[in-house]
């Protein structure tokens, strides 16, 4: 988060900082980034992959 976000911008208030960080967390680390512990797929990825799998068994 610190080279992804919070070194590439000032924020004016502590608001916007607090939105931009929330935005970060909620929209691309938790939904878009890749996690290791999904095989390195992203959470819908893992999602659409799992829910396949339990349709053919």
């Amino acid at each position: 988060m610190q080279v992804e976000l919070l070194n590439r911008k000032r924020w004016k208030t502590r608001v916007e900082l607090a939105n931009a960080i929330f935005e970060y967390l909620e929209i691309f680390h938790n939904r878009q980034r890749r996690h290791s512990s999904l095989g390195m797929h992203t959470p819908i990825e893992y999602e659409t992959i799992n829910r396949n799998r339990q349709t053919y068994c």
